[in-house]
């Protein structure tokens, strides 16, 4: 109808939570609203509960904080890092939807070279609503997507895909660089957009960013845990990597596939690379002994669960990274209490988390 202002029910409205870990008022989702304001929002307070956060009006979510936390999960709490945007995992585990997005409250709106807004979310459930293909590699991109198609020689056999359980993106402005490379390059900025969509490959590990991304939570839920990072913890900012090797891996042997490229999202603010460097120490010495422990990673082929996948990859942990350092075992430990937490929330006789006070609708 000519002049109608009604606007067109979005992409999975009912079935995708928008997860944003915070210590702060988030005004950044007004420059979101267009695409997020139809959606539902688990807010994940990180530091000082007693600091009172801000939501526009507007927005459907819930607010957790680190009392609620404590409250709804009890002694396995502790799995939950602290001062921390790993936190964000706590809202995978209370959401009840089947998709989930994530973002950081200092990522805005991107432009792509022709000036247009670019609506990342609509992206992403593009990415998780088409097979992937990480069995054998499409030299044009992402065979699914409309002008593409699988390339001569590509094996007929292959081309149905395989279910995507994540969807990873990227930013243009502020890189997401370690802090080395920050430091010797602090006003390096990403101008390029590549218009593209990649499957990662079977077998092959990447560094996932937690600021951008999407997921599957009925497949790969239980396995998207971000670790211990954080306050009292001897490493940060390795959060979403963690959560990212072991998550390939899990998908590898359940056969699932991985996307990264579209959609850009605009990081805005560069964090403090001295401050970063003191999380990040650790994992950069200790990467160079996960990256082989995660390539040479076998899961048994009685793991017919992403639970079972973890909790065996929770055991290796401790197996082998333990001789690593103590953290190790501490964290394969995390693990396993994550899953039984996951579990104990998400189980059709398991009672739902209660929501916290104040909670808006």
């Amino acid at each position: 109808m000519a002049g109608s202002s009604i606007k067109p029910t979005p992409l999975l409205k009912d079935e995708l939570d928008i997860v944003i870990p915070t210590i702060r008022n988030l005004d950044f989702l007004e420059m979101w609203r267009p695409f997020f304001e139809q959606y539902h929002l688990i807010i994940v307070q990180d530091g000082d509960p007693s600091k009172n956060i801000k939501v526009p009006d507007g927005f459907d979510y819930e607010l957790y904080n680190r009392n609620d936390i404590n409250r709804i999960l009890g002694p396995k709490a502790s799995c939950i890092s602290f001062k921390d945007s790993a936190c964000r995992c706590f809202g995978y585990m209370v959401s009840k939807k089947k998709y989930i997005y994530t973002i950081d409250d200092d990522c805005f709106v991107a432009k792509d070279p022709s000036g247009k807004e670019i609506n990342a979310l609509e992206q992403h459930i593009k990415n998780l609503l088409s097979p992937s293909t990480p069995l054998f590699f499409n030299t044009l991109y992402d065979p699914y997507r409309e002008g593409a198609d699988f390339v001569r020689g590509y094996p007929f056999s292959l081309r149905e895909g395989v279910p995507t359980a994540v969807s990873h993106g990227l930013w243009l402005n502020i890189p997401d660089y370690d802090a080395p490379t920050q430091l010797v390059k602090p006003l390096e900025r990403n101008t390029r957009y590549v218009d593209a969509v990649l499957t990662v490959p079977k077998g092959t590990l990447f560094p996932m960013c937690g600021m951008n991304l999407a997921f599957n939570r009925e497949l790969i839920g239980p396995a998207m845990y971000f670790g211990l990072m954080g306050d009292g913890q001897p490493v940060g900012r390795y959060d979403d990597m963690w959560a990212g090797w072991c998550m390939k891996v899990i998908c590898d042997h359940m056969g699932w596939g991985v996307k990264t490229g579209l959609p850009y999202i605009w990081h805005s603010k560069a964090s403090n690379p001295f401050v970063n460097l003191k999380k990040e120490y650790n994992g950069i010495f200790w990467q160079e002994e996960l990256i082989p422990f995660f390539q040479s990673a076998v899961l048994p082929k009685e793991c017919t669960t992403v639970q079972k996948c973890y909790i065996e990859l929770a055991k290796q942990v401790k197996e082998k990274l333990g001789k690593l350092d103590p953290y190790f075992i501490k964290l394969a430990d995390a693990m396993v209490t994550w899953i039984e937490a996951w579990d104990e929330l998400n189980s059709s006789e398991g009672k739902p988390a209660k929501l916290p006070n104040g909670t808006a609708k």
